[in-house]
């Protein structure tokens, strides 16, 4: 028997000190770049998007890949990002991130979401969205750390 698995995460993570510095000139570099990480990481990306302080990343992860492979995420568009010179005042992403797990039928949803980040943020800030992710998946948390 074949091993088989559907994993469907959110990830969210925000730059350093939720500094605004991720303009919109050049998100479609930063997308193309997060895109060949996890398809060289054998991972299905649904959609990437962001406003100027965070970002979200919508995918299933092959069965190999553990969630480690945010931190790689991570590390390896901070170098881009810097090395291209793509976003003047981004300094790094902030340390930590969350990581959500959705059944697949919520799939269509997630994808719009994450389409509609600006409108999104329009009403609320990008620390109200985290925290009410992670109420709504009932995640312990101490305010202290959510910078």
């Amino acid at each position: 028997m074949s091993t088989y698995s559907q994993i469907l995460y959110q990830v969210v993570f925000s730059t350093k000190y939720r500094e605004q510095t991720l303009d919109a000139k050049n998100r479609n570099d930063l997308y193309k770049y997060i895109s060949g990480i996890l398809r060289n990481k054998r991972c299905h990306l649904y959609r990437i998007g962001e406003i100027e302080d965070h970002i979200h990343i919508i995918m299933s992860l092959h069965r190999a890949v553990a969630v480690i492979l945010v931190k790689d995420i991570k590390l390896a568009s901070s170098d881009h990002i810097k090395t291209n010179k793509l976003f003047p005042n981004f300094s790094e992403w902030q340390d930590g991130y969350g990581a959500f797990t959705y059944s697949i039928e919520a799939k269509n949803n997630l994808i719009e979401y994450v389409k509609n980040q600006v409108a999104h943020h329009a009403k609320k800030t990008s620390r109200e969205e985290f925290i009410e992710l992670l109420k709504e998946h009932e995640i312990e948390f101490d305010e202290k750390y959510l910078i």
